[in-house]
């Protein structure tokens, strides 16, 4: 199959030439980015360079160099996101800010909370949790899936907002179909019925142009540990200037009222070297160029999909227009429909064929999600295919 322009012309440092990069197993084909990503060695040693000078001198660090380390990273970051320093928080993951900014949130029982059929799990639990304790009505909407076109989804997300909900939830890329939402549309409709609008973009940061003061919503987090090559326990949470004063972290520690970054700072002893060494992650990303990085993911995503498709005679979750660096493919009919039966599939994958990719039942059958990073090349998909061939028998 012959590869796309923006594919073939990327850089040769991609693909196998650059896994060593990372830790990542070598006897593994590695397809599951978006869950967990992948953090490059030269992160990791910046972060055990934070690590080591905690432990030297726990206290002088702490006194230190923890809070003006915070401050680079936020600082660092901001610009990224296309927003000042003031409004920007670093906390450890999406869902630990969407269940802060639930928690703090004041809605009278009664209240509606809109989220969709696609929320991320957790998130989703979250809601559920805080809807049950303040007497709030959760409400779902179901998107399509497969999706046609972002038409459809602000279609079906449009008819229901319908009464209008308090707060709604929403996600920038949802998990379980890898859909890149419309959001600044779905947004706007929910903003214009008087909702306030809370974003889960776990996925988003590294993935797409990010310019969160042009987005209408009151809250936004995002995860860098997938797409911002960090290690684990790092994200953010933006608010805007109208909501800080009642948003606070789930810990409420020492810098309680010495304004909304501060708080999240600190919230009691920990090791934040995940946080601390963000400089490095952003160093690592610009030595590969953003948007060479992003080319590259989209470009083989798509290019995967298409094959994978094609080869299996199924179809995909969506089109390029609704696809970032994760795409859905369907797998061939007799593998199940069940929970259990994506599981199962998913051992068999990893367990005989040593290929890690997530495997979620929808519509009635299973459908596998496709992640693309720079250490990624065809041939992995290509695994992929003969391995799901010679299961189906």
């Amino acid at each position: 199959m012959q590869r796309p322009a923006s594919l073939s012309n990327s850089s040769p440092s991609f693909g196998a030439s650059v896994r060593g990069a990372f830790s990542l197993q070598r006897d593994y084909t590695h397809l599951n980015h978006g869950s967990y990503g992948a953090t490059p060695v030269s992160v990791m040693a910046a972060q055990r360079i934070w690590q080591d000078k905690l432990e030297l001198e726990p206290s002088r660090f702490m006194r230190r160099d923890y809070k003006p380390g915070m401050r680079a990273a936020i600082a660092a970051l901001a610009p990224r996101l296309g927003v000042g320093t003031e409004g920007l928080a670093l906390v450890e993951n999406a869902t630990q800010a969407v269940n802060a900014v639930l928690r703090e949130l004041d809605l009278p029982a009664g209240s509606d909370v809109l989220v969709t059929d696609q929320t991320y799990g957790a998130v989703k639990n979250a809601a559920r949790h805080m809807s049950a304790r303040n007497g709030w009505n959760l409400r779902s909407v179901t998107l399509p899936f497969p999706a046609a076109s972002a038409e459809e989804i602000i279609a079906a997300y449009s008819a229901a907002l319908d009464p209008a909900p308090a707060l709604v939830i929403l996600d920038h890329i949802t998990s379980p179909t890898a859909l890149v939402l419309p959001l600044s549309e779905m947004a706007e409709a929910a903003r214009a019925r008087g909702a306030l609008v809370l974003v889960d973009g776990a996925h988003a940061p590294g993935m797409l142009d990010l310019d969160l003061g042009t987005i209408p919503c009151d809250w936004y987090t995002g995860n860098l540990h997938k797409w911002m090559f960090t290690p684990k326990g790092c994200g953010f949470l933006w608010t805007t200037e109208a909501q800080r004063a009642t948003t606070h972290p789930l810990a409420i520690s020492h810098w309680y009222q010495e304004g909304y970054g501060a708080e999240f700072e600190y919230v009691g002893t920990r090791d934040a070297s995940s946080q601390l060494c963000l400089p490095s992650a952003l160093d690592f990303i610009d030595a590969h160029g953003q948007a060479a990085i992003r080319a590259y993911n989209n470009a083989l995503v798509n290019e995967a999909a298409d094959m994978l498709a094609a080869r299996w005679g199924t179809e995909r979750g969506a089109g390029p227009a609704l696809t970032g660096h994760m795409a859905m493919v369907r797998l061939p009919d007799g593998f199940g429909s069940a929970r259990e039966d994506a599981e199962a599939l998913r051992d068999r994958l990893v367990d005989d064929f040593r290929i890690q990719i997530p495997i979620n039942p929808l519509t009635g059958t299973l459908w596998c999600r496709l992640s693309a990073q720079i250490y990624n090349e065809m041939a992995d998909y290509e695994r992929l295919a003969e391995a799901v061939e010679r299961l189906a028998g």
